[in-house]
């Protein structure tokens, strides 16, 4: 990948990041932000601003967008299908169930809502898995893909149950977690991700060399030596537990590993591990841009971070259906 794509993509990065800390409800100057960051002389209420308020979140925004597009350029490669993406298991409904399901029993606690949603993940990419090894034909990705849309229907049916006889309240807090936010960013959040980002990355990218033979097909994978189905799944379990941790933190956040990787593998040259790091920082961009849109179109009212991406990604994937076809 040429030097130059990736000073753009750092360059993209850096100034999204900074617009994020400057603009909101109270617009601060540049000097202010660096000023309040670095402890120096500025009043009070624009370092709470920057340093409590705004920070967080676009920490935590930054690393959600680069751990889902790590995971769906994971995803795609490993399916060798660019409509891939990091909720295809079931992550999204077993986490979905397991966060309403808390908030239905009255938890409030936010990381308490994050600890079952981050478990509900986890029980339905189990439940897939153990669904292709009762059929008997692990490697059979179509039958992996069937799993994950039956996990995902039945934890939307749960989902459907548990909703219709709560309270009003119950309710609304499910749904709004439901359409992705980090707008209730903290620093625990952050180092909870950045380790899971953190440690995963590290392994993907000593693996990634068995990302490239499984893009070449299976059958040639085998004649060279790579255990195509143990590899797959170690490869799914890893991209789904970066997809978990991003629920369990800041909700449902669609579409960012299915737009991502296209354009990091048209920066790359197709290598895993350059198109992994190009997938980590055109994502972390992309979620921190719009959580920026989210609380500034309609300020001071703020759209759900979800559905922001929604609004991106609906287009991006017809557009892929029509180049496909």
């Amino acid at each position: 990948m040429p030097r130059k794509a990736w000073f753009a993509l750092v360059a993209v990065l850096v100034t999204v990041s900074l617009l994020a800390l400057m603009l909101g409800a109270t617009s601060v100057a540049p000097g202010d932000v660096w000023r309040a960051l670095v402890g120096g002389g500025t009043d009070d209420a624009t370092r709470a601003i920057v340093r409590t308020v705004r920070l967080p979140r676009v920490a935590l925004a930054l690393l959600v967008g680069g751990a889902l597009g790590m995971s769906g350029s994971v995803m795609q490669a490993t399916l060798r299908n660019g409509l891939a993406e990091p909720y295809l298991l079931g992550v999204s409904g077993g986490a979905a169930v397991g966060a309403v399901l808390a908030v239905a029993m009255g938890v409030s606690a936010p990381a308490l809502i994050a600890l079952a949603a981050f478990g509900g993940a986890l029980l339905a990419v189990a439940g897939v898995l153990a669904l292709t090894r009762a059929a008997g034909t692990r490697g059979d990705t179509r039958l992996l893909l069937m799993a994950g849309v039956v996990v995902g229907a039945f934890a939307n049916a749960v989902i459907m149950v548990m909703m219709a006889t709560a309270t009003p309240d119950i309710t609304r807090n499910a749904l709004w977690w439901m359409m992705g936010s980090v707008a209730g960013a903290g620093w625990r959040d952050v180092v909870l991700l950045t380790a899971t980002l953190g440690g995963v990355g590290l392994l993907l990218g000593h693996r990634a060399r068995e990302l490239d033979v499984l893009a070449l097909g299976g059958d040639t994978a085998e004649s060279l030596g790579v255990d195509v189905v143990r590899a797959a799944r170690r490869f799914f379990i890893l991209a789904s537990l970066l997809a978990a941790t991003t629920v369990a933190v800041a909700g449902l956040v669609g579409f960012v590993g299915l737009m991502v990787p296209h354009l990091a593998r048209a920066l790359t040259s197709g290598r895993a591990r350059a198109t992994l790091l190009a997938s980590a920082l055109g994502g972390a961009s992309l979620v921190v841009a719009a959580d920026l849109a989210a609380r500034t179109v309609r300020a001071p009212s703020e759209l759900p971070l979800g559905a922001v991406t929604a609004l991106l990604g609906v287009p991006f994937f017809l557009w892929r259906l029509r180049e496909g076809r």
